[in-house]
């Protein structure tokens, strides 16, 4: 079983990740998950405890540097 969690972050502008951003972001990408980054949100891949241990870390990263809106879409794959 896998997990694929798609994140947005707000405030978004377009080309000018912010630091809740990049601090999400960073946070993911520490965490040795698949990861894309997209123009408009990122994705997570991997076993289910992994990426929701993640998802809480991506949140707080987001939060504690200034955002706003913190979305989720969560796909779970058996």
């Amino acid at each position: 079983m896998s997990i694929v969690a798609e994140f947005t972050i707000e405030p978004f502008v377009e080309g000018q990740p912010g630091p809740h951003v990049q601090a999400a972001i960073a946070v993911a990408a520490e965490a040795g998950l698949t990861l894309d980054i997209g123009p408009f949100g990122t994705t997570i891949e991997g076993e289910p405890a992994a990426v929701l241990d993640v998802a809480d870390a991506v949140v707080r990263a987001a939060v504690s540097n200034g955002a706003t809106r913190v979305s989720f879409q969560l796909t779970v794959s058996t």
